[in-house]
């Protein structure tokens, strides 16, 4: 039996204080419907359960704490590529510094500034995310659906020939910022989006994807090196028939990250794989949280989660499979495993199965362990110095993860992403 959660009112009413609710356009209505929910939820607090490995203070207290904003040399993802670039500074669109959002194929627009009545995205905008909290409550995300003023609304008709780029940047040390993006995705069209860049001293932000018929979603995230950052992201998805998404994401530092992905499966022989792999060092907590609903016949999903830690580093899992009844002959697959570089670093996880289906092929599994000495050994005897050795033998323990890119370009860059930080982080 379900505990019956215990209400912060005080703490969700003081953050709530600080914000302002935007009144006008088609958003209203929805911004209303999160709000009532979100007081209805309140805030996570240590005793959830789904937040029982990450302390959610940093995240939901009234005021964001001060993040040094530090020189960032990391350049955006595909930097140099042809990409349609869309840049947000302290959560704020600039016009200035991205690109022309005109493409073939594409129709993009921005939440700050649809005030009219009536917009395509009326009828996503909080649709998945209130969908996305049942069987589990996720209050953070509906305080984004409520109070996010900025986001990009991306509806997709074709094949636009080149990914977009969504690069986010920030100025202020106090930058406490939400963002919500709504993307559609119609019968037959595809879409690569990608996003980077430190954002702001806090984060919030929620992406509601919606898949149709036939249509295909490649997502690839990094979340760099801003070492100071504490975010919560959101993914709510909903998959039509023989329709493909697909999500992988890299973390590489930052206080407190909490990756929250949550999928559903409506239409047959459908595909959802959503990956991450993430490199920590020192005060550093790391929080991967899926959850997969599979309601259709002949679907696949996949999650590959890969976690280096290092000097005290936490990193964190919960992933759950469910399968209803009737979404028979379901394929399944769950791996979540860490690499611990020393001893004072810790994963937890929490792999889940509810399978309500007998035709179904579902597994998990969840290891942690050290560098394997016998291949550290191995090399070392051919002569490649330790450092360099134990580099290798990271990187191939995170290639599983990082296989689940399908772009042989947007996988170097990754790749490249990783042995860099690998690099700096020498003993």
């Amino acid at each position: 039996m379900a505990v019956k959660k215990q209400i912060n009112t005080a703490e969700t009413e003081a953050r709530i204080d600080t914000l302002t609710l935007p009144q006008d356009g088609w958003s209203a209505a929805s911004r209303a419907d999160a709000l009532t929910r979100l007081r209805a939820m309140g805030l996570p607090g240590r005793r959830d359960e789904y937040w029982k490995f990450t302390r959610p203070d940093a995240l939901v207290q009234a005021t964001a704490a001060t993040a040094e904003v530090v020189n960032n040399e990391e350049a955006p993802l595909m930097d140099g590529q042809p990409c349609l670039r869309a840049v947000f500074v302290d959560g704020v669109f600039d016009a200035d510094a991205s690109d022309d959002l005109a493409l073939e194929g594409i129709e993009i627009s921005r939440l700050a500034d649809t005030t009219a009545d009536i917009h395509w995205a009326q009828s996503l905008h909080g649709t998945l995310e209130t969908a996305g909290q049942t069987p589990v409550a996720r209050p953070i995300a509906a305080l984004v659906t409520a109070f996010a003023k900025d986001g990009l609304l991306i509806r997709v008709t074709g094949n636009p020939s080149k990914p977009v780029n969504v690069i986010y940047n920030r100025k202020s040390d106090s930058a406490d910022v939400m963002l919500h993006h709504v993307v559609k995705l119609e019968p037959g069209a595809s879409l690569t989006l990608l996003e980077s860049g430190p954002a702001a001293a806090r984060l919030n932000t929620v992406m509601e994807v919606d898949v149709a018929d036939t249509a295909a979603f490649h997502h690839v995230r990094t979340q760099g090196r801003d070492h100071q950052r504490v975010a919560a992201t959101h993914v709510f998805a909903r998959l039509g028939t023989e329709s493909t998404f697909k999500s992988f994401t890299l973390t590489a530092n930052g206080k407190l990250t909490r990756n929250d992905c949550v999928l559903e499966l409506t239409g047959d022989d459908a595909v959802a794989h959503v990956a991450g792999a993430c490199v920590g060092d020192g005060d550093f907590h790391h929080d991967d949280t899926v959850f997969v609903t599979h309601d259709a016949v002949n679907c696949e999903s996949r999650q590959v989660f890969k976690k280096v830690l290092r000097n005290g580093a936490t990193g964190v899992f919960q992933g759950k499979i469910l399968v209803k009844a009737g979404a028979q002959k379901t394929d399944g697959y769950q791996i979540s495993q860490s690499l611990l570089l020393d001893g004072d670093s810790q994963f937890l996880a929490k792999p889940e199965l509810e399978i309500y289906a007998d035709d179904v092929a579902c597994s998990h599994g969840s290891t942690s362990g050290a560098i394997d000495e016998e291949a550290l050994f191995y090399l070392r005897s051919r002569g490649v110095p330790e450092e360099a050795a134990t580099n290798l033998l990271t990187l191939a323990f995170l290639a599983e993860a990082v296989q689940e890119i399908e772009n042989e370009d947007l996988r170097a860059d990754i790749e490249t992403r990783m042995s860099g930080w690998l690099e700096r982080h020498r003993s």
